[in-house]
C-alpha cells in the first residue's frame, strides 16, 4: 500500500459517494484523459495561483505543516499532504477524485447537518485529515487551493457527477472484522511501503510522507472519514496495493475490510469535541468510531462491526438506508 490512506482530504476525507455516478450532463468527454499537468501552464497571474495550490496540495506541510518554519502559518498537526489521499493529486478514478468538485458545491453534510461550501469542506479536511485547525477562507492559501480545484473541475459536466466519484463500492460482509487476518493482510500487501510499524516513510524532501503514515501521531485523527471502517475499505479496495486501480483490484472485500479494521484499531489522534458532530444523529454513518448514537448499539460494534444489524435497526425503525 502507498500513498493512500492518509486520507484526508477533501472528500480524506468524509461523507464521499460510494456508488459508480454518470452525470446525466454528462458527455462521451473522458474527463480523466484530460491534461491535469500544472507544468503546461503559462506565467498569467492566475497561472500562478493555480501552480500555489498544486504545491500545496502536493506538499502541504512543506507550506503549512509543524516544520514550515513560521508558527503562524501552521495549520497541520500531521504532515500529511492532500494528495496522499487523493490520489494522482485528486484525478484517479475511486480515490475520491476531485475532478467536479466544484460544481458539487454548496453541498449538504451531515456531519454539520447543513448546506456547507468547499472552503468549509477544505477545512473539514484540515480538522480531521490533517488533525490540524482551519485555514482563514480568505488567506492566499485557501484561494490557490480552490483554484487549483477549479482547475481540475474544468471538463466536468455541469453538476460534477462523474463516473468513479468518491470510492469504490464493496460487499460489506456479514461480521465483526477479523483483527488477525487483517494483521496478515497488512502483513502481505502493505508493510512493505507503509512500515510493518504503519508509520510510513518520509520523502527525501524532509516534508512530505512517499508513503504515509496510517497510525501514529503523523496520521488523520479519529474524526476523519478514513477512521471508519466501511469508507477505508472501500478505499483501500479500489487503490491498494499501490498501483492498484478498481478494475483491476488485488484484495478480497474481506481482505480489504479486515486490513481496513486493523488500520484504524492502532492508535491515532483524537479530535477534540467528536460528540460536537452530526448534530442530527439520525445522519451518521454507521461505522463512525465515536459515541453519540442514535442506537444502542455498542461501540465495538461501530468500530469494526457486524454492521448489518445496525443498518437493519435504522431500516426498521426509521425507513433510512445506511452504506457506511
Amino acid at each position: 500500500m502507498t500513498s493512500a490512506i492518509t486520507f484526508l482530504f477533501l472528500k480524506g476525507c468524509e461523507q464521499h459517494d460510494t456508488e459508480p455516478l454518470v452525470s446525466p450532463n454528462e458527455t462521451n468527454l473522458d474527463v480523466y484523459a484530460q491534461n491535469y499537468d500544472p507544468a503546461t501552464l503559462g506565467d498569467s497571474e492566475e497561472d500562478a495561483i493555480i501552480k500555489y495550490g498544486f504545491q500545496l496540495f502536493s506538499q502541504t506541510p512543506r507550506y503549512i505543516g509543524p516544520d514550515n518554519g513560521d508558527q503562524e502559518m501552521v495549520f497541520q498537526g500531521n504532515r500529511l499532504a492532500c494528495k496522499n489521499c487523493h490520489l494522482n493529486a485528486g484525478t484517479k478514478a475511486y480515490s475520491a477524485p476531485l475532478i467536479g468538485i466544484i460544481q458539487r458545491f454548496p453541498q449538504f453534510r451531515g456531519r454539520e447537518n447543513k448546506m456547507g461550501t468547499i472552503q468549509e469542506r477544505i477545512n473539514g479536511c484540515f480538522e480531521r485529515s490533517m488533525n490540524g485547525k482551519m485555514l482563514p477562507e480568505e488567506s492566499k492559501e485557501m484561494v490557490a487551493l480552490v483554484k487549483y480545484l477549479e482547475w481540475l473541475s474544468r471538463f466536468a459536466p455541469e453538476d460534477g457527477k462523474i463516473k468513479g466519484q468518491g470510492f469504490m463500492k464493496i460487499f460489506i460482509p456479514n461480521r465483526a472484522v477479523n483483527l488477525e487476518n487483517g494483521k496478515q493482510v497488512f502483513s502481505k500487501n502493505c508493510a512493505v511501503c507503509h512500515t510493518p510499524t504503519g508509520k510510513g516513510v518520509m520523502d527525501a524532501n524532509g516534508y512530505t510522507y512517499l508513503y504515509p503514515p496510517l497510525w501514529g501521531e503523523d496520521s488523520f485523527n479519529h474524526g476523519a472519514g478514513m477512521a471508519r471502517v466501511i469508507t477505508a475499505a472501500q478505499f483501500i479496495k479500489a487503490n491498494m496495493p499501490f498501483g492498484t486501480t478498481y478494475d483491476a483490484p488485488e484484495l478480497t472485500d474481506d481482505e480489504a475490510y479486515d486490513v481496513a479494521g486493523y488500520i484504524n484499531q492502532q492508535l491515532r489522534p483524537q479530535k477534540a469535541h467528536p460528540e460536537k458532530d452530526f448534530p442530527d444523529l439520525l445522519k451518521k454513518p454507521v461505522s463512525t468510531p465515536y459515541p453519540p448514537y442514535a442506537d444502542d448499539f455498542p461501540l465495538e460494534q461501530h468500530q469494526m462491526g457486524p454492521f448489518q444489524p445496525i443498518m437493519e435497526f435504522y431500516k426498521t425503525t426509521y425507513n433510512i438506508t445506511k452504506n457506511k
